[in-house]
């Protein structure tokens, strides 16, 4: 039996018009390029009707992951005027989501989604530090812009990376 990490991975799969997005696992800085790929990918694409994200099998987020979700909810609301939908069933995360002031922005539900089997694994991305680092403090921006509490809360992490 092994215990150790549960690596986090991010599954996606377009179905009726509808982008969804599946965090799976522990999901953190490392599938941060993949995601920010497929968001730009979807709103290059824009032949859709709504976006889902499904957590219900997520065990953690960082900051990043959250961050890139905000983004997510921004250009969906600038492009196709529409709310994200977010899935989640633990309280933990729903907790999370709505401390960071996500109850806003995106439309937050208790339904599992059907069709799991129709979900495939994003690419893997080859990662600079320099790409990581811009990425991580874009996302931190985006969550500073939603309220005031991240505002103080990313502040000091924000200032960090934009001196390194």
């Amino acid at each position: 039996m092994s215990l150790g990490i549960n690596p986090g991975r991010i599954q996606f799969a377009e179905q009726d018009g509808t982008f969804v997005l599946k965090f799976v696992g522990e999901v953190r800085l490392t599938l941060c390029s993949a995601l920010d790929a497929t968001i730009e990918k979807i709103f290059t694409a824009l032949n859709f009707s709504a976006i889902v994200l499904d957590l219900t099998e997520t065990r953690s987020i960082d900051s990043t992951t959250l961050g890139l979700m905000a983004k997510l909810s921004i250009l969906s609301r600038q492009k196709i005027g529409l709310l994200p939908t977010v899935v989640t069933i633990h309280e933990d995360i729903t907790r999370l989501l709505e401390s960071m002031g996500f109850d806003q922005v995106f439309n937050i539900v208790n339904k599992p989604l059907p069709c799991p089997e129709c979900l495939d694994d994003l690419p893997t991305q080859d990662q600079s530090e320099e790409l990581v680092r811009s990425k991580v403090l874009e996302a931190h921006r985006i969550l500073m812009g939603l309220n005031e509490s991240n505002r103080e809360a990313f502040h000091d992490l924000v200032s960090a990376l934009e001196h390194h």
